[in-house]
Parts: structure tokens; sequence; C-alpha cells
């Protein structure tokens, strides 16, 4: 192998590392990153790839150093709690009202999509990410839905107490 080669197989290695890992990085991080930042939240296209990527090279770099005297799992039981602290730095508080959990939650999903990533599942973190953004919408369309209806319950409540009076 020539010089030029030896260095092009050289640049284009990640190992241990995969570029099948870091595509399905990207890609499930645009899924769930798109629809977020589409409604303006904060955890964009950006932050839910980085999160995925992240996710998926901690944990690949701990399988990667298995021995007698290591255990990968706990590098997942510490992302996981790494995770929460990023999670928290979105939640805020105004007037007593909490915003953010949503987009923390979405974090927490994110780092689980990694996770699917770096032990192999890459078809399983896709179907989960579309899962997650199907949540995200879905459930935002539920509550839109139950909303109106609990408004009209209630306009129709007071029309009827005020009959009455």
């Amino acid at each position: 192998m020539s010089d030029d080669m030896a260095w092009l197989t050289s640049l284009l290695n990640f190992d241990p590392f995969t570029w099948q890992g870091i595509a399905t990085s990207l890609l499930c991080g645009t899924i769930v990153g798109a629809e977020r930042q589409m409604r303006g939240k904060p955890v964009g296209i950006r932050t839910a790839t980085l999160i995925t990527m992240g996710t998926y090279a901690f944990i690949v770099c701990a399988l990667s150093i298995r021995s007698e005297m290591t255990d990968p799992s706990r590098i997942i039981g510490q992302v996981i709690t790494g995770i929460g602290f990023l999670g928290a730095g979105v939640m805020l508080t105004r007037r007593g009202v909490v915003f953010g959990v949503t987009s923390a939650a979405t974090i927490w999903c994110m780092a689980s999509v990694g996770v699917c990533i770096a032990i192999g599942k890459l078809e399983t973190a896709i179907k989960l990410s579309i899962v997650v953004v199907i949540v995200l919408a879905g459930i935002d369309f539920l509550e839109d839905y139950m909303q109106r209806i609990s408004n009209g319950v209630n306009s129709r409540y007071k029309r009827w107490k005020n009959t009455e009076e």
C-alpha cells in the first residue's frame, strides 16, 4: 500500500467507532432535533445530534476498554446521570410554573438513542427517534384537543349555571 493510501485509510479510520454508527447518530439527532427546532424549542438539531453522538461515543469507548476490571454498564449509568444535569439546565421556573420539562425528557431520550446505536441496535435507534417525534407531535395535538373539549364543557356548564339562577 502506498503512503498516500495508508494516510487516507488512517484518516478515515475511526476505530473503535464506525461510520455507520456516526451516520445513525446524525440521522437520529436530526429526526428529533428538526421537530424541536420547528417548534422553537431549546433542543434543536445541533443539540439533539450532539447528545446522540456524545452518548454513542462514551458507550463505544467504554465497550472498547472492556476487561475483567471494567464494567461498561457503569458508563451507561454515568451518562444517564450526566444527561440528567444537562436536562436540568434546560428547565426554568417562572412565577411558579415549570418550563422545559419536555425538552429535558427529550434530552434523556436522545441519550437512550445513543446507547442503542453504541450497542449495535441501529434500526431500533432510528425507530425510537421516530417514536419520540410521534410522542412530541402527537401528544401536543392530543393536549390541544383535550383543552378544546375541556373549554367547551366548561362554557356549557357556565351557560347552564347562569340559566338556573
